[in-house]
């Protein structure tokens, strides 16, 4: 979230672009000036280039965007929760909170993307067809569009994942064996083959000379293996943490504050000495709220002195908990699609203790080195 910036909702969606966006915008509108329309339609003026590559760029993106809505909104249709959208320099990526809940459920989620990527590519090469009597630049921004999007549709049916094609992949395996764990190890293995074969393809590029288009297959290729690799090692986590409660790992001496504190005075007599990231807010055994460091952090340190804690906590409303016999791997797969660094545990109102992404992953570490 540190990284994006966010733009608006559309159907109830968030929409955010990450900031290498801007990078892979510039480089999309400046190949369209300076290499595609000058060379397929000489003649015309710069400025027209100009406009044409950027409204061009901006099309190509919302087409990208389209692509992620189709898969959030059959995501949300079988009852997937979507958190967000995001646009980086990659294309985007819809940010669902938990896994598809059957086989046939990620299919359709995954085969919503292309189907929407090559539907637009018909409605493009529809326009492409009746405009060129009207406007020679419609003609030729559609032209593009309608190509660009085939592209996109056809390259993300390749059966790797993280693509659309690595998830229908899953989803088959998923639906003939039952396990999910299993489908997601294949369909991750695959996609390591295919980011194998782009860097190999990117590199061979580069040695004929092509450098350009070489370091891009290459560099997409290094992130698609990057993903497919995060997505086994995530499902390791799973598997190890099977079986366990949030009560193996929750801390229970958590320093507890009052509400009507100086942060200054939280920090130097409890945050420092204790070296705790987060503190419960409370009020005759009640809970009020949560403080963390990134709240504290939030307020410039000449105020202080002259802030409360009850001003820039978490409140209780606001808290996300969960309950000491939690399965610990749906707990810690929550936390890390959230991003959320730690959560309240509470029974019957009551707090228990604190569980932090820390403690989870001390306790893989300890497990992993004693063998288990």
């Amino acid at each position: 979230m540190n990284r994006t910036l966010r733009i608006g909702r559309i159907l109830g969606i968030e929409i955010r672009l990450d900031y290498s966006w801007f990078i892979a915008f510039a480089l999309v509108a400046w190949s369209l000036v300076r290499h595609y329309f000058p060379t397929t339609h000489p003649g015309w003026p710069a400025g027209i280039y100009w406009a044409m590559g950027a409204i061009t760029a901006l099309l190509f993106f919302g087409s990208v965007l389209a692509h992620e809505l189709a898969h959030s909104l059959v995501s949300q249709a079988h009852g997937v929760p979507v958190r967000d959208i995001t646009l980086y320099i990659f294309g985007g990526a819809a940010q669902i909170s938990e896994e598809p809940k059957s086989a046939r459920g990620e299919f359709l989620m995954a085969l919503a993307g292309p189907f929407a990527s090559l539907g637009l590519a018909g409605l493009f090469g529809l326009l492409w067809l009746v405009v060129l009597p009207v406007s020679p630049q419609l003609h030729a921004l559609a032209g593009w569009l309608a190509w660009i999007n085939v592209g996109v549709g056809l390259f993300n049916l390749t059966p790797g994942f993280p693509l659309d094609g690595g998830r229908i992949l899953r989803a088959a395996v998923w639906g003939v064996t039952g396990d999910l764990r299993r489908a997601t190890q294949i369909a991750a293995r695959a996609g390591q083959v295919v980011a194998t074969g782009l860097i190999l393809w990117g590199i061979w590029q580069i040695f004929r000379g092509n450098w350009a288009n070489g370091a891009w297959a290459a560099f997409i290729g290094w992130f698609l293996d990057d993903a497919a690799s995060a997505s086994r090692q995530q499902m390791s986590l799973q598997d190890m943490l099977a079986g366990h409660a949030v009560r193996e790992v929750m801390m229970t001496d958590c320093p507890r504050i009052a509400r009507d504190l100086p942060l200054d005075v939280v920090v130097e007599r409890i945050v420092l000495p204790s070296g705790r990231r987060c503190f419960p807010v409370m009020e005759d055994d009640r809970v009020l709220g949560l403080l963390t460091l990134h709240d504290i952090k939030k307020i410039s340190r000449e105020q202080w002195a002259t802030t409360r804690v009850e001003e820039v906590m978490i409140p209780h409303h606001e808290l996300k908990m969960v309950a000491p016999g939690d399965d610990l791997a749906l707990v810690f797969e929550r936390m890390s699609a959230e991003d959320i660094n730690q959560l309240p545990v509470m029974e019957d109102g009551n707090l228990l203790g604190m569980v932090a992404r820390n403690n989870v992953l001390a306790f893989l570490r300890t497990r992993t080195e004693l063998g288990y």
